[in-house]
């Protein structure tokens, strides 16, 4: 359809239009129109507003487009909707410019002239089918034609309120299980894999990260700000992944930063960030006199004698009559805030002409941490958690003809970074193991050390008299006792030539690029121990009747402790060099060829090798690879990939690995038959792929060698008695194995695309991988052979890993006001362990780790209740696990062994495998956006299932070995087994002040389900002109079975830097 369609289209409108273009033209010929009006109009004329009539058609199909939204660019309230004709009427002015925008297509701007007649055509968008999709080594494939399972993820999706981009993963991207265990600032990424975990081996899970072209760190990628990213592909199966060999076998992300554009002005982007951090949850201890009643049961029911708390001390506890000699401390208080407020901005300036375009981009992130900042309250220096990260990126690209282009792509990120010298997580612990009642945060300055009344000039720590102090201390002492600052840089440089080669034929083309990245760490340690006290009597003066207290240190002496300093310095630096020669060719639009031939080589050097032989030596990589894809018609698409790689893991023989694969994709929504469904159906295809994928990692380097120790730890002796003499002879820590090779991965992927009304797009994978030669350590050399202490590695692992994916995008323009999206992902990965070293037990089938999931808990099978009295102990099971049984404690299941038989003894042969592993097996995210005028708004659901958790390192009280007085937990506070409650299905055994090991054992008691359901990200926002403000959230609500702490922190305690609900504000401003 065209404008003379238009004009006949309807007879009374056409006439009217016509007359209005003659009446305005001092011509007879319409071809002079545009010139002719523009000599007559004048300043006032362009001041009124005109009504412009015009018609929205698709580029490809010269369809109409119903529902498209026509706005002014500058003036957005006034807009129109295309009707069902996909035609539009509005009144703007003479250089007004009209944003012609629908789901499905590319938005376009149109500067309005004199005339007033309109043909817009939309080009599909490049979300749908004809995005370029960024594949292995860069390579971009329209999503139409590519056969390999990629998921392509716009950056916007995520931006999200935390300085890590690793943390907007989870139920984003469809294949990617992620967590977050920790909200430490520094340290509060996600781990993430792509399809879960296909290997035993933990050095080679995760997947390979490429920025801009070049492998890069888990922490490269988080300092990435989402505005600098142009593009974001996961590439999950072995078409995508093979041509990457040792690199690529746990799939692929690969990341493309923004490049300038050829503009007649710069664009700039601005964004201002502020928000507050708060716990997700806080743990609840008992208070004070409940910590002491439960501590004296605890101590009726198995204790170590040395006293309990006097009723005169729970009633002057309770009173608060002396804070030092009736101390009540909430350590969590005097340690950690309630919130804490943090900071980032983002600055960018894009542009270009036709012989250079640039991006600069920079950033900043402020967080400070939950840590209360008091160590200026007690000595000069400053302590605070206090981490800032400044990002530059600076991409460059030179036209030096039409043929040659260069590139270079430069980033820094510097992180600069202030804390306490013990960890977050360990001071977690201390309050763990520091109960409110045994000591005071510290004593007077002018306390007595005797009765002869000394005093001393020393901070007067409080401290548990007899307890273990290098496991409890003091929890504020070891906030404040040094400090920690560290400074580290990673600079990367990329220089890329491309080289059009059409004088040698049409579609040939050359890339060369050279990297070069450093990363360098230095940290400076500065601490000091501190003396600790308890208290030990009164003293009153007989003259003065006035009283003071009498404490002694600990160990009997004080000393004169002075801030110590260690530093050390770390770093790698890394150089790759790549050569390309690309073909990419259609002919008469039928038959389309691609190919590719690339060669690489990759080298890694530690900055401090130290005194290490094998550390000092460079690690170096190799390979080549080669893809040819052909696609008739855009219907029918095959495609085979193969790379061949060399490592140095390996002996010669085995040191060069080969992993080819192929794929095939069959679009048959492009076939004729299907034409008269391509109003409902828009695009369908079915998509398979098969091949091989390759690791050489195992955690050490030149597996096949064996490592012998000149000056071994074993010793002889010679001699006649008299006169003897001992000598040291080698010794093998490792034996030599020439025969391992590379850990493959046999991987298959079928996927199904498919579009409803143009609204509605679905991705559906079935996957399954079967991982053989996966290194391990054997550990079954006897020990009579005397070298039991030496180890040797072969392929020996087996794993298979396999479930499916889905993805749902939708879009709908409701009106020119409204425009609705909505997202949603659905990911299962589920492994098994076929072959184990020394991994079967044929006596104990219960005890084998082959059948079982990679992460999954062990221990023994909760019986269901608590034993109930001394005649059920009687008549169970001898529960040989520690200490005397009594009742009240957990009683275990005694499990058969291969035979069906019992020995009614409970011990380490009754322990099964149980729950689901510790990485989730389910992830999924859903939610909607909504724009509505100026007005936007989205929420993102987030959550995970088949995940268990094991409850561990939490119980109170005391253990054997290092005595102290841990705290309690408040649900154990609330709900445990006693003799005055006798509930045999208490959420706690009965209390014992020494640790009772039959209790604090892994069982299915503390085994706990770990699925959550989060409100992961809410966000509106209101935009006007170039500007934009916005308030976010994250991790804003939790929905879990398990209640004591975050479920995604996963087991333990929950003693450790919890993860972080944040409330945020921002500001955005673009200029051009």
């Amino acid at each position: 359809m065209n404008l003379l369609s238009l004009l006949l289209s309807k007879t009374p409108k056409a006439l009217l239009i016509s007359g209005l273009i003659v009446a305005a033209c001092p011509s007879n010929k319409l071809s002079a129109l545009p010139s002719q009006v523009t000599e007559t109009v004048t300043f006032r004329d362009m001041e009124q507003s005109i009504e412009y009539e015009g018609i929205v058609i698709d580029a490809k199909t010269q369809e109409t487009i119903i529902g498209a939204t026509v706005r002014i660019k500058n003036n957005p309230q006034i807009g129109a909707v295309t009707d069902i004709d996909g035609k539009f009427r509005i009144k703007a002015k003479r250089g007004d410019i009209l944003e012609i925008s629908f789901v499905g297509y590319q938005t376009k701007e149109v500067k309005l002239s004199n005339i007033t007649l309109l043909s817009v055509e939309l080009a599909e968008n490049l979300q749908v089918l004809n995005e370029v999709v960024v594949t292995a080594f860069g390579v971009g494939q329209k999503k139409e034609s590519v056969v390999g399972s990629v998921t392509q993820v716009r950056p916007t999706e995520l931006s999200l309120p935390s300085a890590n981009l690793s943390n907007s993963f989870a139920g984003r991207l469809s294949g990617v299980v992620s967590f977050q265990r920790s909200g430490e600032p520094g340290n509060d990424g996600s781990t993430f894999y792509i399809r879960g975990i296909s290997t035993i081996n933990s050095s080679a899970r995760s997947p390979l990260i490429i920025i801009d072209g070049v492998e890069a760190s888990q922490g490269d990628l988080n300092a990435l700000d989402p505005e600098i990213i142009e593009g974001f592909s996961i590439l999950k199966d072995a078409t995508a992944t093979a041509m990457y060999g040792t690199r690529g076998a746990n799939g692929v992300m690969i990341v493309t930063t923004k490049s300038g554009a050829n503009m007649e002005k710069a664009a700039i982007t601005a964004r201002v960030e502020g928000y507050f951090s708060m716990p997700t949850n806080k743990l609840e201890f008992a208070d004070p006199v409940t910590y002491m009643r439960l501590y004296n049961e605890a101590d009726s029911n198995y204790g170590d004698g040395l006293g309990r708390y006097s009723e005169e001390r729970i009633q002057g506890t309770l009173a608060g009559t002396d804070p030092y000699r009736y101390p009540s401390v909430d350590w969590y208080d005097e340690l950690f805030k309630d919130f804490t407020f943090n900071q980032r901005a983002n600055f960018n300036i894009r542009g270009g002409s036709k012989r250079i375009d640039y991006f600069l981009n920079a950033n900043f992130s402020h967080e400070t941490g939950m840590l209360k900042d008091r160590s200026r309250e007690f000595y000069s220096y400053n302590n605070k958690l206090d981490v800032k990260r400044y990002t530059f990126q600076t991409n460059l690209n030179v036209h030096a003809s039409k043929t040659a282009t260069v590139s270079m792509n430069l980033s820094a990120v510097l992180k600069d970074s202030n804390s306490p010298i013990n960890s977050t997580e360990s001071l977690y612990g201390r309050i763990m193991n520091s109960n409110p009642v045994d000591f005071p945060i510290m004593y007077p300055t002018d306390a007595f050390l005797d009765k002869s009344g000394t005093m001393s000039r020393f901070i007067k720590w409080g401290a548990f008299q007899g307890g273990d102090t290098s496991v409890s201390g003091n929890p504020l002492a070891d906030l404040v006792s040094g400090y920690q600052t560290g400074f580290a840089s990673t600079i990367r440089a990329n220089v890329r030539y491309k080289q059009l080669l059409d004088f040698i034929t049409p579609g040939l083309s050359f890339n060369a690029l050279v990297s070069f990245n450093n990363w360098s760490s230095t940290t400076v340690k500065r601490s000091q121990d501190y003396n600790k006290y308890y208290f030990d009597n009164m003293l009153t003066d007989p003259v003065t009747g006035n009283t003071n207290y009498i404490i002694k240190p600990i160990g009997g002496i004080e000393k004169e402790y002075t801030l110590g300093t260690t530093s050390s310095s770390t770093g790698n630096r890394g150089y790759y060099m790549q050569a390309t020669l690309n073909y990419d060719h259609s002919f008469n639009d039928i038959h389309y060829v691609s190919a590719m031939l690339l060669y690489n080589h990759d080298q890694y050097d530690t900055n401090a090798p130290g005194n290490n032989l094998i550390n000092s030596l460079p690690k170096r990589k190799q390979g080549l690879a080669a893809r040819l894809s052909y696609n008739y018609l855009h219907k029918y698409m095959v495609e085979l990939n193969m790379g061949y790689n060399g490592s140095e893991n390996f002996a010669e023989g085995n040191r060069f690995g080969f992993f080819p694969s192929i794929g095939w994709g069959y679009n048959i929504s492009e076939e004729a038959f299907f034409k008269p469904l391509k109003n409902i159906i828009d695009h369908f295809k079915i998509r398979g792929s098969f091949g091989l994928v390759g690791n050489a990692d195992a955690g050490t380097r030149f597996l096949y060698m064996p490592i012998i120790n000149l000056v071994g730890t074993g010793q002889f002796v010679t001699g006649d008695g008299e006169v003897s003499q001992g000598f040291s002879g080698p010794v093998y820590s490792r034996f030599e194995n020439k025969k391992i090779s590379w850990e493959v991965g046999h991987k298959f992927n079928i996927g199904l695309d498919f579009g409803l009304f143009n609204s509605l797009n679905l991705s559906l994978d079935y996957f399954y991988e079967l991982r053989k030669d996966i290194f391990q350590q054997n550990k079954t050399i006897p020990n009579y052979m005397g070298v039991s202490k030496s180890v040797i590695y072969g392929n020996y692992g087996e794993v298979k890993n396999y479930g499916f994916e889905i993805a749902v995008d939708y879009g709908k323009q409701v009106n020119k006001d409204l425009s609705i999206q909505f997202k949603g992902t659905f990911s299962f990965a589920r492994n098994k362990i076929q072959k184990y070293a020394e991994g079967f037990d044929p006596l104990y089938p219960n005890l084998s780790i082959v059948g079982q999931s990679i992460g999954v808990n062990k221990g023994y099978i909760y019986a269901g209740h608590l034993f109930m009295d001394e005649a059920e102990i009687a008549n169970s099971p001898d529960q040989q696990i520690a200490g005397n049984i009594k009742p009240g404690d957990i009683k275990y299941v005694d499990v058969p062994n291969s035979y069906g038989e019992t020995d009614y003894v409970i011990n380490v042969n009754d322990q099964v495998y149980m729950g689901y592993p510790t990485v989730p097996e389910i992830i999924y995210g859903f939610g909607p956006s909504i724009q509505w005028k100026n007005w936007d708004f989205s929420v993102f659901f987030q959550g995970v299932a088949n995940t268990s958790l094991m409850m561990s390192g939490f119980h109170p009280f005391g253990i054997d070995a290092g005595r102290y007085n841990r705290n309690v937990l408040m649900f154990i506070a609330d709900d445990h087994w006693s003799p005055d409650n006798q509930n045999i299905y208490a959420s706690y055994p009965r209390l014992t002040q020494r640790e009772q090991l039959n209790n604090t054992a892994n069982s299915s008691y503390w085994l706990r389900n770990g699925a959550f359901l989060k409100l992961k990200n809410a966000e509106i926002g209101y935009s006007w002109k170039n500007l934009r403000v916005y308030v976010s959230g994250l991790n804003l609500l939790t929905f879990s079975p398990f209640k004591y702490w975050d479920p995604e922190m996963g087991g333990g305690n929950g003693m450790k830097y919890p993860t972080q609900r944040t409330v945020n504000i921002g500001v955005q401003f673009k200029f051009n």
